[in-house]
């Protein structure tokens, strides 16, 4: 299937990531012109884009200063004059405290992974559809959680963080549709076999297995293929939707 993405400018945030690793690569394979952020892991964002087909660029982003999202936009337009596509991957982890309840975490934690969660992913989708509304076209997909609708004690921040978006996407799709061919949707992997998280991955016992239809957990391979398509030319009429993957749980 021709997804329509060679020449095509996209940004992955958070591409040194478990998720976005895989995401990137196959974005790059599919001839695109691939944007990768990081917040500290510099050497291994500048290793990943050497290792990819094609034109990269690695920038450092972080999620909760508004002022590297303006300058990440900047050094995008100033290397391709475009931005066709915008995949909101970073993330701010936290929860609460070990052995205590979400009541006992510290403020300026809970609010730190609230706000920045949330308003990272609608600054950057604010400043880059300008940009796709000039051409027309542009793709956003958000990567969320299943914790945001399946819940987990210790998620009670992250969860409510990744909810809000949900809410945002299903509102935005209104405003960018009516822009263009302009499409935003959320994907929402459960628990996921990364590596960077093979340690809790292993760790899951065989009583979690049975909840999951498939029996295993699915690949970070297996997240970025959805995130790829619906990024894509090759969807022409997905948006405003809440995808899961993961494995049917």
């Amino acid at each position: 299937m021709d997804m329509g993405l060679a020449g095509r400018t996209v940004i992955v945030t958070g591409a040194t990531g478990g998720l976005g690793e895989p995401i990137a690569r196959r974005f790059a394979a599919e001839g695109a012109d691939v944007v990768l952020t990081y917040h500290d892991a510099a050497g291994k964002a500048a290793k990943l884009a050497a290792d990819l087909e094609g034109q990269t660029l690695t920038i450092r982003y972080d999620l909760g200063d508004p002022d590297t999202a303006r300058a990440l936009i900047d050094q995008v337009l100033a290397w391709t004059g475009r931005v066709d596509v915008l995949v909101n991957n970073a993330v701010r982890w936290g929860s609460a405290q070990p052995g205590g309840g979400f009541e006992e975490a510290p403020d300026d934690l809970w609010r730190r992974v609230v706000r920045d969660n949330v308003e990272g992913a609608v600054t950057l989708s604010r400043l880059v559809f300008p940009h796709m509304r000039e051409r027309g076209w542009g793709r956003l997909v958000h990567v969320s959680s299943s914790i945001a609708t399946h819940g987990m004690a210790g998620g009670e921040f992250y969860g409510a963080a990744k909810a809000a978006l949900h809410g945002f996407n299903r509102s935005a799709a209104f405003s960018l549709g009516s822009a263009g061919d302009i499409l935003t949707n959320v994907v929402s992997p459960g628990l996921t076999r990364t590596a960077a998280n093979r340690h809790i991955a292993d760790a899951v016992p065989d009583s979690y297995y049975d909840q999951i239809p498939l029996g295993r957990l699915l690949s970070a391979e297996e997240i970025a293929a959805p995130v790829v398509f619906l990024a894509s030319a090759a969807n022409t009429g997905i948006t405003g939707q809440v995808i899961a993957v993961d494995a049917g749980c």
